[in-house]
């Protein structure tokens, strides 16, 4: 999750919403990526989707089966459907997002059972320094 952190960190260097993401295959990193959506002018510049592309890439699958998701926030609905489509089985997440979290907060999309793939969920890691990126980010919008 601290390499997560890290990549959050470099989404708020560029103003964008600081979310970080890293994706571990046997213990090394394999896909990495922070928030760039207003950078990329694009929708789906998600952090969770740039790691997945990137872990497709060096892995040269894209099923991510025997990897780990680390994002600093919960994924929304788009990020968890990616998730699933990877097939990836497990996420990591640090802060929930009452408002658009697809992980459990808002809806737990990776673990309805009529999807052909469930993901375990670990929520809460690094909880506290993952929400202060956020709560510092938009403090200074404001």
């Amino acid at each position: 999750m601290k390499i997560a952190i890290e990549q959050a960190k470099k989404a708020a260097e560029k103003r964008e919403v600081p979310i970080g993401c890293v994706i571990v295959h046997d213990g090394a990193v394999v896909g990495a990526g922070y928030n760039l959506r207003n950078t990329a002018g694009n929708a789906l510049a998600h952090a969770e989707i740039i790691a997945i592309n990137e872990a497709c890439e060096h892995l040269g699958d894209w099923r991510l089966e025997d990897c780990t998701i680390y994002v600093t926030v919960e994924p929304c609905p788009m990020c968890a459907g990616a998730i699933l489509q990877a097939r990836i089985p497990r996420l990591v997440f640090g802060a929930a997002s009452p408002k658009a979290g697809a992980a459990g907060s808002l809806v737990n999309l990776l673990q309805d059972p009529r999807y052909n793939h469930i993901a375990e969920i670990a929520s809460g890691v690094l909880e506290d320094d993952c929400a202060k990126l956020l709560t510092d980010f938009f403090a200074t919008l404001r």
